[in-house]
């Protein structure tokens, strides 16, 4: 997922950039998010982009990271809210080459980050977790509440369990259960107090958050304009970059997000996309 936050009034330079842009997506020109062009920084302030899910152990992925420009954002903020890769030394390359192109990065783990299955240590994922983070610190990226001229961004650091799903069950569909479904279960390794399978691991990282408390209280007194930004979020609305295959079945035939613009996702709702509904069948 791409997006941008401008903190001041947005200029007709960059109205008519968004225009174009979404043409070349009705075209099907655009083949993966782009970063919108823009006019330079001053007529802005400070910006903000926003990228998830950019899984680059999948070579085509590290490529378009590595397109970038290494001018263009670096006066910009870039919060980066996970799944950056699963193998270590990826997700290394990959905050280097963001780092060397925002003036500030941020950083929340995705649980694809704090899969084990290929790494060299033998680690759990919270052993990965906490490398992760000491890289971050050693390459100068954010894991903490930060402000910046006057904007607080406050990274949370979050995990999912199904008791937090309050949306009607699906009927009609043959559902395969979360733990078969969900490849955490197989893919993180956790020490034995945590587990996928009770409420143990969401209280974990909840708990994380703690640390920053007397941080947050702060910036929420002195910021009239605060970020906050996780990898989970309450509902499934973000459009990531992905998996190859995955980008293939939400573009085509129809592109992703338009298709939620058309069809807002409401509690209610229990009605599957078009591009999920051919991989399950009908009870």
């Amino acid at each position: 997922m791409v997006s941008c936050l401008s903190l001041s009034t947005n200029s007709l330079s960059e109205k008519i950039a968004f225009k174009k842009y979404r043409r070349g997506i009705k075209r099907g020109c655009i083949k993966r998010p782009q970063i919108l062009p823009t006019a330079l920084r001053d007529g802005f302030g400070l910006r903000v982009f926003v990228l998830s899910d950019l899984h680059t152990d999948y070579p085509e992925n590290m490529a378009w990271v590595r397109s970038f420009p290494t001018k263009r954002h670096n006066k910009d903020v870039l919060l980066v809210a996970g799944d950056v890769a699963e193998m270590y030394d990826n997700f290394v390359l990959t905050m280097s080459l963001l780092r060397d192109r925002f003036e500030y990065v941020f950083y929340v783990p995705g649980n694809h980050d704090l899969w084990c299955r290929w790494e060299r240590d033998d680690l759990d994922s919270l052993q990965k977790l906490n490398k992760l983070l000491d890289a971050c610190r050693q390459l100068g990226v954010e894991t903490n509440p930060v402000v910046i001229d006057g904007l607080g961004i406050v990274p949370l650091f979050s995990w999912y369990h199904e008791s937090f799903d309050r949306e009607e069950d699906i009927t009609g569909i043959r559902i395969p259960s979360l733990d078969m479904a969900c490849k955490d279960f197989r893919a993180c390794k956790w020490p034995g107090n945590l587990s996928n399978r009770d409420s143990s691991l969401a209280l974990y990282f909840d708990a994380m958050n703690e640390n920053n408390q007397d941080t947050v209280k702060q910036i929420q007194s002195t910021c009239s304009q605060i970020i906050t930004f996780s990898h989970f979020v309450p509902r499934y609305v973000q459009a990531p970059l992905a998996y190859p295959r995955e980008r293939r079945r939400r573009i085509s035939p129809c592109y992703w997000s338009d298709y939620y613009a058309a069809n807002p996702r409401t509690p209610h709702n229990t009605q599957l996309a078009p591009w999920v509904a051919r991989f399950y069948n009908l009870v």
